[in-house]
């Protein structure tokens, strides 16, 4: 399994080596690299990622605290030079707490452990084929299967079916990480498609039955690797 990964960490020389060890592992893909915690947020709000490198001593927010922000966080290895962090680390589910200078296969250690959870939580959600909303004080089951794309409206999301809509109270985030990926991607600020229901896509824009929806310029690049990847 690919495991899409991001390094947050304010220190040059240890990105470096977090890049180096990620490149040497075959099965993480590096999204991007942050130098500080208010990068890694705007990134997480429109991307997805399985698993963050986060350094918790950094300026302006340290990175325990903004993991404590995150509604619905990635995994977590946490990397540091202060071993006093390490229980705080584990109180809040992180995969493993790496010592900082770390050798590589003490990193692989911790990638290990974390592939082993993405394997369980992704086991889970291929044995289920739908998910629920709440809307107008009721909970619908809609099947994955069903799910043409969402568009956010403000403070809610509608979902798009097959047959009908669902207008739920929630940010498309939120209901984008309840999602698999694949089918389910990103494409706009304001859109979440399966590409398994697009008919086509022309120019910046990808046609869902009979609504044209854009393809934004942040998402523009990643999911032409998407189609890309489909068509070969």
């Amino acid at each position: 399994m690919t495991i899409h990964c991001m390094i947050v960490e304010d220190e040059p020389v240890s990105q470096d080596i977090l890049k180096a060890y990620i490149a040497d592992c075959p099965n993480l893909s590096l999204v991007v690299t942050c130098k500080n915690a208010f990068e890694a947020n705007d990134v997480l709000m429109n991307r997805k990622v399985d698993l963050m490198f986060l350094d918790i001593n950094m300026p302006g927010l340290s990175g325990m605290k903004f993991y404590q922000s995150l509604s619905h966080p990635p995994f977590v290895i946490f990397t540091t030079a202060y071993p006093e962090f390490a229980l705080e680390g584990f109180e809040v589910d992180a995969v493993d707490y790496l010592l900082k200078p770390f050798p590589f296969h003490r990193f692989l250690k911790a990638v290990n452990r974390a592939v082993e959870r993405l394997k369980a939580m992704t086991g889970n959600q291929l044995k289920e084929d739908f998910v629920l909303f709440k809307s107008d004080k009721k909970i619908h089951k809609v099947l994955l299967s069903d799910i043409f794309y969402l568009e956010a409206l403000g403070d809610y999301v509608k979902i798009h079916l097959t047959d009908r809509f669902i207008l739920v109270h929630e940010t498309l985030q939120n209901l984008h990480s309840r999602l698999p990926e694949p089918p389910f991607y990103r494409i706009h600020k304001s859109f979440v498609v399966s590409v398994n229901k697009f008919s086509y896509m022309e120019g910046n824009s990808l046609q869902m039955g009979d609504q044209s929806i854009p393809i934004g310029n942040t998402y523009r690049e990643r999911f032409r690797e998407v189609i890309g990847n489909k068509e070969r």
